[in-house]
């Protein structure tokens, strides 16, 4: 438990929630319910062993962080995760219902894991990382979620065959992921580079051929598979712009997966998505 005034709230509730949840007690000396509530979190928080914090805020003494979060009667607990407030009581729960709160608020091991393996896989920590993902799925081998990232991560190792046998094991529901097209994409794309012409042979037969959509096709895969999304996007807009039934609208279908790989270039996936849809209307 931490005492959090102004100085400190970045700190001990925006960065801490950041590894494991927040809850943040907004209470006052003379809050008789506050005095209930409140020994209960304290209790609560000692038998977590460290899954979730306590911050308590006493809004006599930081009326400015009360009124920043609409604090107007108390106590009044806000849970935080990830930097962001994400759920609310106020007024007293029985532990009953303090147990059913921060259920909801905290996740389960899987996701502590897979926190830990985008962090490590960011940091490019990647034998910290691997350790941690394949923690999430002993946790919960239907979390596809977690096997997405995993398959992702793999695919940046050029661990190709490991990669396609994680592909094998996604549920049903996984393609109802954001993530899964794009990854399917460039999954496919990799599989295929020993099956495609080499970059000079494909440039070469689009140069004599500007209409020769295979070729654009297949230069967009090879550069997909090694990361290089614009110029991939320029053929696959090509194959738009020249017949949008190429191959089941593969241009289109295929840049909308791209602009899921480039989510770090916001920018440039909106400059994309601009020029895409004058091309198709």
């Amino acid at each position: 438990m931490s005492d959090v005034t102004l100085q400190n709230f970045d700190h001990d509730v925006i960065a801490m929630s950041r590894s494991v949840p927040v809850l943040v007690d907004f209470w006052a000396p003379w809050c008789g319910p506050c005095r209930t509530l409140g020994p209960l979190l304290e209790k609560l928080e000692r038998e977590a062993g460290g899954k979730w914090k306590l911050a308590k805020i006493n809004v006599d003494e930081n009326q400015e962080l009360a009124a920043h979060f609409g604090v107007r009667s108390i106590p009044h607990v806000i849970a935080f995760v990830d930097g962001k407030p994400v759920d609310q009581f106020i007024g007293v729960l029985p532990e009953s219902g303090l147990r059913e709160f921060i259920a909801r608020v905290t996740p389960d091991p899987g996701q502590i894991a897979l926190r830990e393996a985008r962090q490590a896989a960011a940091g490019g920590k990647r034998e910290i990382a691997r350790e941690a993902f394949q923690a999430a799925l002993a946790f919960d081998p239907g979390f596809d979620e977690a096997r997405i990232d995993y398959i992702a991560f793999l695919l940046d190792g050029n661990a190709l065959e490991e990669a396609q046998a994680q592909f094998g094991m996604l549920t049903p529901r996984a393609p109802q992921h954001d993530a899964y097209a794009a990854l399917q994409t460039r999954l496919e794309a990799m599989k295929g580079l020993g099956d495609l012409p080499d970059e000079a042979t494909l440039t070469g037969r689009i140069e004599a051929n500007p209409a020769d959509l295979q070729a654009r096709l297949d230069l967009a895969r090879l550069l997909i598979a090694r990361r290089q999304y614009e110029p991939a996007l320029e053929q696959l807009l090509a194959i738009v712009r020249t017949d949008r039934g190429f191959e089941d609208d593969v241009g289109r279908r295929t840049m909308l997966s791209v602009f899921e790989m480039m989510g770090d270039a916001p920018e440039a996936v909106s400059r994309w998505r601009r020029q895409l849809s004058a091309a198709l209307n």
